[in-house]
């Protein structure tokens, strides 16, 4: 195995490492000084670190010099804002076989299992970051302390196409309780990757103590000698162990079965590995981690899950043909035509991060005060849950304002149009707004399918016209489409990007072109489904044909979040760009006027069935999944081919960030590659 192991090194040939560095502190009250280890991998925060092979024969080598010292207790901490954020995934593309993902598996365990094993006490000082192997590293340890700090705590494997690999399932369940082990490994990483709060993780049992971060360290080797001098007793609570352990992973398996249909094979895995820790010795369950990391390592999901990845530290954080940074202006005053529900979330996400007078316009008074009310009770909710204090809360009700007389925006230096989807409504609202506004105000239009130049097109300055695409709900959606017009300046591109960025906003920059890149693949996507109920296909076949995919949602009910109006809508703008490729269902303009749900109880109404006029040519599921692939890997090409982005990498992050497509698919163009679509339909793979 020396041989695998020295491939495996290899793949790992640019690991950035992390060394573990050993210190030796004394403390009062301890006849022996304290073992400090400090993870740092020299650079600043905004590289974190991670453990590769060298970073984890480096802290093998200090965990062996802290037990030799035969300190009081050894305990490990992060360099300023991170502990550690998991193992190094760069080089697991590069791995050739099985057995060397084996290797990084079982050597992990052996590192980490030094400080479960230790007879010394061992601890954990969390003062920073902790996700995937540097959470699984904390718990590993006796006892762990917790800064209120912390940005992230999570084990976010799954989302990747892997499992916490390192001890994670099996110790987390046998401290927290398997209600919670659950959550934090399986449907935390699968929901947008949703991390914890340092609160929450503490309250779940994750950490022993909070700490605030000015004086964490200080404070968390004090109380960490407490704990030694047998002056504090950590108390934890029993884990029940019934059969409600079974059940709890019967009904997550469900509940992944209903949503993504056995198509990933990480979840599974987990639910697997959290049974497993019930009984089995801890020997066991790490064995049984090292094989699934081993089977994961090599499958297809977790490539298109490293990508996708990538695409969202990375790609996201510096978007492809965004301008200069530095020519973007100053925004002191935000206005917000329109105060509907798309419009309240933007001026309630406007006034939390940047901080600046938010005024919303509207036809009428009620319509404003029903938008501004909107706001401030959504800030009141905050309070609430302890997530706003009551001083900030306050600015921010007097930060939002509303008005019925468009004047309020004369000193507004960026103003957003949220009004209804009609150019000639737009085009009317920018007519008046010109003539309030300084001749340097951005003016950005929320359109999801509109033609931003067309919009401008008789304007005084049309120079100063930019899209900016949000999706809904917009707290939670983190993709904005930056559309530039064929006349927008990069000053006024450069500003859009700099709002976006300060909303905590991830910014793709598209092309003028209809429905940009996210709706114009769903509605051709959608499109397809439809054009299969109009030739006679059973709607229960038609929704669960793209089963196989995994896709966060069914079609249908995907078309009742959109909206049925809103979707007929968007596809009559297709259509007239694209007539050939963007049909209009009479069925869909049907179900739009009717108002009728979807879906009642999760079951397709019956009401809506009865509307449906549909030919006798029905399709099988097969080919239905054919027909919606097909149509998105040729869209793709053209989109590709008309500039609509900078490459295939924008595609495969609007997707994924717009639309919540899974990073087992990579968005979409590695699915199309590895089973042969993109070439069928192309002639090409998307991607090399």
């Amino acid at each position: 195995m020396d041989g695998e192991w020295h491939v495996t090194v290899q793949a790992f040939a640019n690991e950035v490492v992390t060394k573990a560095l050993l210190r030796l502190v004394t403390l009062p009250g301890l006849d022996r000084p304290a073992a400090l280890i400090t993870l740092d991998n020299g650079l600043d925060h905004t590289k974190p670190n991670t453990v590769g092979p060298g970073g984890l024969a480096s802290l093998e080598s200090a965990i062996d010099a802290a037990l030799g010292a035969n300190p009081s207790f050894v305990a490990i901490t992060g360099k300023p804002y991170i502990f550690c954020v998991g193992a190094d995934v760069t080089g697991m593309p590069l791995l050739q076989n099985r057995d060397q993902a084996l290797e990084i598996g079982r050597y992990g365990h052996r590192v980490f299992a030094k400080l479960k094993d230790s007879a010394l006490p061992t601890f954990a000082l969390v003062n920073g970051a902790a996700m995937g192997g540097g959470l699984e590293l904390a718990l590993h340890c006796h006892y762990r302390t917790l800064s209120t700090g912390v940005a992230a705590i999570a084990l976010p494997e799954v989302s990747l196409g892997l499992v916490p690999a390192w001890g994670g399932t099996q110790l987390l369940p046998n401290l927290v309780g398997i209600v919670n082990a659950a959550q934090v490994v399986v449907q935390n990483p699968l929901l947008q990757n949703k991390m914890l709060r340092p609160d929450q993780a503490h309250e779940m049992g994750i950490s022993d103590v909070l700490f605030e971060p000015a004086d964490f360290l200080e404070r968390s080797l004090e109380w960490a000698g407490s704990v030694v001098r047998g002056e504090t007793t950590v108390e934890r609570q029993p884990v029940d162990r019934s059969e409600m352990w079974e059940a709890i992973l019967g009904y997550a398996r469900q509940q992944l079965d209903e949503r993504l249909h056995g198509a990933p094979p990480a979840p599974y895995r987990a639910l697997e590995l959290l049974a497993l820790a019930k009984t089995a010795p801890f020997a066991d369950g790490a064995a049984a981690e090292d094989e699934a990391l081993a089977d994961l390592v090599m499958s297809n999901e977790l490539r298109a899950g490293l990508y996708a990845f990538d695409l969202v530290q990375r790609r996201a954080k510096k978007p492809a043909g965004a301008p200069n940074p530095g020519l973007a202006r100053d925004v002191t005053k935000l206005g917000i035509v329109g105060a509907g529900l798309m419009a309240s979330q933007l001026a309630l996400l406007a006034a939390r991060r940047l901080e600046v007078p938010v005024v919303l316009t509207d036809l009428d008074q009620s319509r404003v005060d029903k938008g501004v009310s909107y706001v401030h009770a959504e800030i009141d909710k905050l309070v609430a849950k302890k997530r706003l204090d009551p001083g900030k809360a306050a600015k921010l009700h007097g930060l939002v304002l509303g008005s019925v007389d468009k004047a309020v925006f004369a000193d507004a230096d960026f103003v957003i149009e949220a009004v209804f989807e009609d150019l000639s409504v737009k085009k009317q609202v920018w007519s008046e707004l010109e003539k309030l506004v300084s001749p340097e105000c951005v003016l950005a239009t929320n359109t999801s399918s509109l033609s931003v130049t067309a919009m401008a097109a008789d304007l005084e300055h049309p120079q100063r016209v930019v899209g900016l695409h949000f999706f809904n709900p917009v707290a939670v959606m983190p993709l904005v489409e930056v559309v530039r017009a064929e006349r927008t300046d990069d000053a006024t591109l450069a500003t859009a990007f700099a709002v976006g960025k300060a909303l905590r906003k991830s910014c793709v920059l598209v092309k003028d072109a209809p429905a940009f890149v996210v709706n114009r693949l769903l509605t051709r996507f959608l499109g397809e489904i439809f054009a299969t109920l109009d030739a006679g296909t059973p709607m229960q076949v038609a929704n669960a044909a793209l089963d196989p995919l995994g896709l966060p949602m069914r079609p249908l009910a995907l078309l009742q979040l959109v909206g049925p109006a809103v979707a007929y809508h968007v596809g009559g703008t297709l259509h007239a760009a694209f007539p050939d490729r963007f049909a209009v269902s009479e069925n869909l303009r049907r179900i739009a006027e009717s108002g009728q749900p979807l879906t009642v109880d999760g079951a397709i109404n019956p009401q809506v069935a009865a509307l449906l006029e549909v030919g006798s040519s029905p399709l099988t599921a097969e080919q239905v999944r054919d027909r919606a692939l097909t149509a998105l890997a040729g869209e793709i090409r053209l989109m590709l081919d008309e500039g609509v982005v900078a490459h295939v990498q924008d595609i495969d992050l609007c997707m994924i960030l717009g639309a919540g497509w899974p990073f087992h698919l990579g968005g979409i163009t590695p699915y199309l590659d590895r089973t042969g679509v993109s070439e069928q339909v192309t002639g090409a793979r998307f991607r090399p």
